[in-house]
C-alpha cells in the first residue's frame, strides 16, 4: 500500500500592495490540494522595501515611512524583523498557524528557486507585476527568471491592474 505525499507549495511574496492577491490565490490551491504550505519573503536591496499605498490586512501600516513612502528601516536586522512581521501578519490573515515562513536575503529569483530545492516545493506560487515596457510584453523579471530556470511547476498569479 502506497503511502500518500504531502504536497508542499511555495508562495514567494514581496511586499507589493498585490501580494495579498498572490497569498490569498495560492492558499486556496494549496487548501485544494491538501498542501503543507511555505510563505517566502527575498530580502535583497532596501530601495525594494516600498510601501507607497500599501494598505492591505497585511500591510506595513505601523511602520514609520518617509515622506515617499519608503519604510523607514536603518539596518538589515530591521529589514528581516520587519519581514517576519509581514509573513506572520500574512499567517494570521490566511488563518492557519501550521504555516512555514522563511524570510532569506539575496537575488530574488535565484533565493526562490534555492528555498525550492531545499523545501522540496511541487509547486512555486507568485506574482507576475510587471513594470517595464518589455516585461509587460512577457511578464514580471522575477517571474520571467523563475520560469526559466526551474523544473518545478509554477502556478504565476497575474497582478497587473486592469485598465
Amino acid at each position: 500500500m502506497k503511502t500518500k505525499k504531502t504536497a508542499r507549495i511555495l508562495i514567494a511574496l514581496d511586499y507589493n500592495p498585490t501580494a495579498q492577491k498572490v497569498a490569498e490565490q495560492g492558499y486556496a490551491l494549496a487548501q485544494a490540494m491538501e498542501a503543507e504550505v511555505t510563505l517566502l519573503h527575498v530580502t535583497s536591496e532596501p530601495i525594494n522595501f516600498n510601501s507607497v499605498g500599501h494598505v492591505t490586512v497585511m500591510g506595513f501600516a505601523d511602520y514609520p515611512q518617509t515622506e515617499q513612502g519608503n519604510l523607514q528601516v536603518d539596518s538589515v536586522e530591521a529589514i528581516n524583523k520587519a519581514s517576519k512581521e509581514y509573513l506572520e501578519k500574512t499567517k494570521q490573515h490566511l488563518g492557519n498557524k501550521e504555516i512555514n515562513t522563511i524570510v532569506q536575503d539575496g537575488d530574488l529569483g535565484d533565493t526562490i528557486l534555492a528555498v525550492a530545492g531545499k523545501i522540496k516545493a511541487d509547486i512555486i506560487v507568485l506574482g507576475s507585476h510587471s513594470q517595464k515596457w518589455l516585461e509587460n510584453i512577457i511578464m514580471g523579471s522575477v517571474a520571467e527568471k523563475v520560469l526559466r530556470l526551474t523544473t518545478i511547476p509554477l502556478f504565476i498569479v497575474p497582478t497587473k491592474k486592469k485598465d
